[in-house]
């Protein structure tokens, strides 16, 4: 009897369970990128906000704690993109598979193929998909509009069906996503796996302090919200303080956050003015934002680490999926994939008559 959770996907990436463990900012960092690997998924690690002595630190701490394979996110705009491309190519013999919303060019994607790693785009959109398979990806992650963080307004039970029947490489769902019924009906649909965030922050290993993952099981889905206001492209976000005056603030407040956003990633990254501005312009040709809201778009990070890294939950930003309105739990990475897999082969057996999967290894 085959397995029904053994998937392109799993072949591909060398991972036991179709579940792939996303690239949160500040938040999927070497504890949970170990956790989730050694617990059967895949675990992505967050280089998009780090600098290349950051990656290069964080990669041997990960490659320390597990020997299963493993991706890693960047962007092509972060300050010193080019040396972190080459840092991930040195670390092709367990790395995988990187993972991009603001993607390379097909040259670069040619380099990551030609070292083995595979590309992994998250999309929002069918364009954006066709787009990434013209470019030569490999994998294309789908993320609906319950997504967390820059989302769209399509659903993923419409998007995902929309992605599935326009490209011809395999997809993987995400938005919404939590648990083993979920990964079912992905699978139901014809994805090769689900791609989770916001349940796998709400886990015992990930980054953020104690009292943020308190805000993250209270909050009901009422508590959170989508908004464009941070830099111009809809994210959703749990509701609070910080996340309030953003909203009312318009104008000279817009540039006033932005050029304060702008000096604290300077401070945090080492990046030179120019850098930066780089980074900005980058973003204003590649996703048609205005100046001030491409400087916050390249500095938002710093909100979102005030909340998950220095644990001020009023003064930061809490980016999150819709799901975190349903869920009221801190499991351990083991406990939460052992428990989508048991429950996604229940399901399945349930639906196929085939009960003894429920009990397969």
């Amino acid at each position: 009897m085959s397995d029904p959770l053994s998937t392109r996907l799993t072949q591909l990436l060398g991972c036991n369970y179709p579940i792939v463990q996303t690239a949160m900012g500040w938040v999927a960092t070497p504890p949970l990128v170990i956790a989730s690997s050694n617990a059967g998924a895949f675990g992505f690690l967050a280089g998009a906000v780090m600098t290349p002595a950051e990656l290069r630190g964080a990669l041997a701490e990960v490659r320390a704690g597990t020997d299963r394979p493993f991706g890693v996110n960047f962007h092509m705009f972060q300050p010193g993109a080019a040396e972190i491309v080459d840092i991930i190519i040195e670390n092709s013999d367990q790395v995988r598979a990187v993972s991009f919303g603001r993607g390379p060019d097909a040259k670069m994607i040619g380099r990551f193929k030609d070292a083995g790693i595979l590309c992994m785009p998250t999309v929002g959109a069918v364009k954006h998909a066709q787009k990434m398979v013209q470019l030569g990806v490999d994998i294309i992650t789908v993320q609906g509009g319950e997504g967390g963080g820059h989302t769209g307004s399509v659903a993923t039970t419409i998007l995902l069906p929309q992605v599935l029947d326009a490209v011809d490489v395999p997809v993987v769902a995400a938005g919404g996503f939590a648990d083993g019924r979920g990964l079912a009906a992905a699978l139901a649909f014809g994805a090769v796996g689900i791609a989770m965030g916001t349940r796998f922050l709400m886990t015992r290993e990930s980054a953020p302090p104690d009292p943020v993952k308190a805000r993250y099981v209270g909050a009901g889905t009422g508590d959170i919200t989508v908004t464009t206001k941070v830099d111009g492209m809809p994210q959703r976000m749990i509701r609070n303080p910080a996340l309030a005056e953003i909203e009312r603030s318009t104008g000279i407040g817009l540039w006033r956050r932005a050029v304060e956003s702008g000096l604290r990633m300077k401070r945090q990254t080492g990046a030179s003015y120019g850098e930066l501005l780089k980074a900005a312009r980058g973003m204003t040709s590649h996703g048609g934002l205005s100046l001030p809201q491409a400087m916050m778009a390249a500095a938002a990070p710093m909100m979102i680490q005030r909340a998950v890294v220095e644990g001020d939950a009023d003064g930061g930003l809490m980016a999150t999926g819709l799901v975190a309105g349903r869920l009221d739990d801190l499991p351990s990475c083991a406990d939460l994939i052992d428990s989508i897999v048991t429950e996604a082969r229940a399901r399945i057996g349930a639906l196929t008559g085939e009960t003894s999967l429920s009990g397969a290894a």
